[in-house]
């Protein structure tokens, strides 16, 4: 949805999210990594995701396991700044939840003291003591099952996970024990449109599709993926609504052209001296120097 700038925008809360699931409004997602993507999004989605994919998409990594939590604060805190009115949630990137109750909460605990309203975390049933004891702490958490690209070298690869009977009632266990845990909605990624779809039906909190199908309660892109600004391969699940790096380029490209034929820049961007100071530069010579 559109929201006009004119007028303030009321904050998205988690129970806002939980009444769009039980009347059936849909949930627009995606990812900002500084303040000029973060202002750009806010007035049009309902939550932004600080993601560990800044780590392949802005860092220049492989894949997200690089992240920290260092490289997460630093980017959170940019979003952070622009006050969004979207609910702003932290990912919670690899080994910052993998080693202990204590170290998983500080870690989450940080990311809430620098602006975000709730963290994401990968993964199913290992994860459900972490997500208890942030619970507990009054941490909200979004959980995220199916594709985790946390665990890219285990999956061996990124590949649409839930394709076997095993997988696709692990899959649905694992949600389930996850709302039970207390996560307040789940991203589900990389996984058949009919699994996801199930999903949806049975669990009360909202899902979030990424390469999920359209039924789940909403769809989450990443920023740089809906206005085209990546280079190479797109998964299948994404669709550019434009062509930013391109777009960009010819912008950069036509600029550069303005400054080598000697247009740029032009008498609309100079300033001027008043006409008494331009003559005393004019009379200037410089002092004998000894």
């Amino acid at each position: 949805m559109n929201h006009s700038s004119e007028q303030p925008l009321e904050r998205v809360t988690i129970p806002a999210l939980q009444q769009w699931k039980d009347n059936g409004r849909r949930v627009v997602m995606t990812t900002a990594y500084d303040a000029v993507a973060a202002r750009i999004a806010d007035p049009i989605v309902d939550i932004i995701l600080v993601g560990d994919s800044v780590g392949n998409v802005c860092l220049g990594f492989d894949n997200t396991l690089p992240v920290s939590v260092a490289m997460m604060n630093h980017h959170l805190e940019a979003v952070a700044r622009t006050r969004p009115h979207a609910l702003l949630v932290a990912d919670m990137p690899f080994l910052s939840f993998h080693v202990g109750s204590e170290d998983t909460i500080r870690n989450a605990g940080g990311f809430l003291q620098r602006g975000a309203d709730a963290v994401k975390l990968e993964g199913g049933a290992k994860r459900i003591e972490m997500v208890r004891a942030l619970v507990d702490c009054e941490i909200p958490v979004m959980g995220h099952l199916g594709l985790t690209p946390q665990s890219v070298n285990v999956m061996g690869g990124f590949k649409v996970q839930g394709r076997t009977t095993d997988t696709a009632l692990r899959l649905l266990d694992d949600a389930h024990r996850l709302q039970e845990a207390g996560c307040f909605a789940l991203v589900l990624e990389g996984i058949p449109a009919e699994l996801a779809a199930r999903a949806t039906e049975v669990l009360t909190i909202p899902t979030i599709g990424i390469g999920a199908g359209p039924n789940c309660s909403g769809q989450v892109l990443v920023f740089h993926d809906v206005l085209g600004l990546t280079e190479g391969h797109r998964p299948k699940f994404v669709r550019a609504y434009t062509n930013g790096f391109q777009l960009f380029q010819e912008a950069l490209s036509r600029w550069a052209a303005d400054i080598r034929k000697g247009a740029f820049p032009g008498s609309e961007e100079c300033y001027r001296l008043p006409d008494q100071l331009r003559h005393a530069i004019a009379d200037w010579v410089p002092s004998n120097s000894t």
